[in-house]
């Protein structure tokens, strides 16, 4: 049956082994599988600020942007997060206002968030009210109090400005690239590809995508389809079931430091063409470039072609010569630490 899943709820996904969070999809779902334009700006926002609370450690490998965050932030989390602490706790659940995938930029977002209705607002934050001593603040924001709204977002306008402003460039070129990705996977090898690569602890049995949890939940989506959030902060996925809405899921993007990015992408790509894209960080000639990979002229030429339509590498004539070089897209796919400067 659809529509017996707990609505507006930010699950948390997590590697446990034993319990699995199941979204069934249906002919019509597959059809309306989509990827979301640019990150959640609020989201991140909120995901920026759990990540900091919880320390070095994280919860997962450390990514350039939060290298830097953590850089910015130093001890000052407190002072700059504001009100933020009190309605993004450590770990478990996120108020659903939080999500906002809709909104192109993050002012769109946050006014997004000011709208929100009483009643919505009362159930979000029903799961933490009950904690030991909520303060006076978040309880009248849970009864839709307008100053406590106010408050709310200054708070996000203020964070924002002074700790995440700095390095949002680079989780904006992060989720174009995630993007990016994705659309050249599902040019390759369809929809199937698409579910059966998005996370290496996942698996696609159609039609269902099971992810480890530490929540047992089976969604069926309903024809309503899915809307796929890449995130620069998320740690582990996050899973928002709205009604008459597509289902909402967002995943963590890779930053594989240790053995760069154009390996994580050999499975996905191919490794030949992930070589294509990592021996472009120094522009070449179709001739240069099939010399560097070892692979015949017309095989370079070919895998140049792919990575040029899906925006990773941009290609132009020098004299008799084609020159390929890597786009900005393609330029954060290999970043790796050198981000991080």
């Amino acid at each position: 049956m659809c529509g017996l899943t707990p609505a507006g709820r930010l699950f948390p996904g997590s590697i446990v082994i034993s319990v699995m969070l199941r979204l069934e999809f249906t002919d019509a779902d597959l059809r309306q599988i989509t990827v979301a334009a640019t990150p959640d700006a609020v989201l991140e926002t909120a995901l920026s600020v759990r990540r900091l609370r919880t320390g070095p450690g994280g919860g997962s490998r450390s990514s350039p942007g939060l290298r830097r965050l953590r850089h910015v932030v130093k001890g000052g989390l407190a002072a700059r997060a504001g009100v933020l602490l009190e309605v993004v706790p450590p770990d478990g659940f996120l108020p659903d206002f939080l999500l906002q995938p809709e909104a192109r930029d993050f002012a769109t977002g946050v006014e997004l968030v000011g709208q929100v209705p009483a009643t919505l607002l009362a159930a979000d934050l029903s799961e933490l009210l009950p904690s030991p001593r909520p303060s006076r603040w978040l309880r009248e924001l849970a009864s839709g109090d307008a100053a406590a709204r106010r408050t709310l977002t200054a708070d996000l306008h203020a964070y924002f400005g002074s700790s995440l402003a700095p390095i949002w460039p680079l989780v904006q070129a992060g989720v174009a690239a995630d993007r990016s990705l994705r659309a050249e996977t599902l040019l390759r090898g369809g929809i199937d590809a698409l579910l059966a690569t998005i996370n290496p602890w996942w698996r696609w049995r159609p039609p269902v995508l099971e992810i480890p949890s530490p929540l047992a939940y089976h969604v069926p989506l309903c024809g309503r389809g899915l809307l796929l959030v890449p995130s620069y902060f998320a740690p582990t996925s996050l899973l928002a079931w709205r009604p008459d809405q597509p289902t909402v899921l967002v995943y963590p993007l890779c930053h594989n430091d240790r053995t760069g990015f154009a390996d994580a992408l050999g499975p996905l790509l191919g490794r030949t063409r992930a070589a294509v894209l990592a021996a472009l960080r120094d522009p070449a000639t179709t001739t240069s470039l099939a010399e560097r990979v070892g692979v015949s002229l017309a095989s370079a030429s070919q895998h140049a072609t792919v990575l040029r339509n899906a925006g990773l590498v941009a290609t132009t004539r020098a004299g008799g010569a084609v020159l390929h070089a890597l786009t900005p897209l393609g330029e954060a796919l290999l970043r790796g630490d050198a981000a991080a400067g």
